[in-house]
């Protein structure tokens, strides 16, 4: 209310003073060319006090006319910065333009560790005429040749140089590569044990709550989608595995390899009753304490009970 009197007030103050709504009255035409000449200047004066919007709009106009900005005129980190941004296809179609900047070893290096890890010629001095340019375009090749068959993917991988025949190196190399297709990899290791070895010891499951440790291992190596050997042979490794990284904890809770193998196939299952739209009753958790006890009996209620929770907030634990 008052503030709305106070408008009314200085309204009619300006009327007295010659302004009209609009800013200025007409009945003055030259005072109100005078009026604007020195409103302009004023703006003018107060923007060069600070920035000048008006310049830096006009360059911001003139810099989209002339398109991107030239990378070469920039320093070299701040370019390389940039370019370490891309991937293969943008940083090949960048060295049309930017020949020495896009074709710096380092950034192909980059882009070849980002994607494949481990490779045994990463930690071998590079031959002559060596470049990680054509050693990426040598790894997009093999990969793209194991997703179509694994032996002559890592054939060509050991052919060029890129790993050797050793089980370890092969194992590094797929647990370090999310490119490739899991339902290959899980034929391959189905072939290659020795291989399946090396990469079960490569996982690191301490102080990891059991389900989430489950999780993980699943997502390098996958489940097969029916029961049979090789489920029974990866749980198998998996327990053993676990139980290594966690002694202590198996001592506190009184658990072996087998116990943990019974707890990975009554979470499996469990995994598979809370998700499948196709069974309508659900598993109640005191059900699967019972269950679960009574196939190992040195387990406590309490972390049973646990468990049970896990998965049914996470979720699957081989999804």
């Amino acid at each position: 209310m008052g503030q709305g009197l106070w408008r009314v007030a200085r309204n009619q103050q300006l009327q007295h003073q010659g302004y009209s709504g609009q800013g200025y009255l007409t009945r003055d035409p030259g005072r109100r060319l005078a009026t604007n000449s020195i409103s302009n200047t004023n703006h003018r004066k107060q923007a060069q006090g600070g920035i000048d919007i008006y310049h830096l709009l006009k360059t911001r106009k003139c810099k989209e006319q002339e398109g991107f900005i030239n990378l070469e005129m920039l320093p070299p980190e701040l370019s390389f910065t940039i370019l370490s941004y891309l991937n293969a296809t943008d940083l090949c179609l960048a060295s049309c333009v930017w020949q020495d900047l896009a074709n710096d070893e380092l950034l192909w290096q980059g882009l070849c560790k980002s994607t494949w890890g481990h490779c045994s010629i990463y930690n071998k001095n590079p031959p002559l005429g060596f470049s990680f340019r054509r050693l990426y375009m040598q790894l997009d090749e093999g990969s793209l040749t194991f997703n179509a068959n694994p032996d002559e993917g890592v054939n060509y991988f050991m052919s060029k140089g890129i790993l050797d025949d050793s089980p370890k190196e092969i194992a590094k190399f797929i647990f370090c590569t999310r490119t490739l297709n899991w339902k290959k990899l899980r034929i391959y290791l189905d072939e290659r044990r020795d291989v399946l070895d090396d990469l079960v010891t490569l996982h690191n499951f301490r102080n990891q709550f059991l389900p989430n440790a489950l999780r993980e291992f699943f997502k390098h190596i996958h489940a097969p989608e029916e029961r049979g050997e090789y489920l029974e042979t990866l749980i198998t490794k998996f327990s053993h595995r676990f139980c290594a990284c966690n002694p202590d904890l198996m001592r506190e809770l009184g658990l072996s390899p087998d116990a943990v193998y019974v707890l990975c196939y009554s979470l499996i299952l469990l995994s598979i009753d809370l998700t499948s739209p196709h069974v309508k009753n659900k598993m109640s958790k005191r059900e699967f304490i019972r269950n679960t006890r009574r196939a190992a009996q040195n387990i406590s209620e309490d972390f049973v009970g646990h468990l049970y929770d896990n998965i049914y907030l996470i979720g699957h634990v081989a999804a």
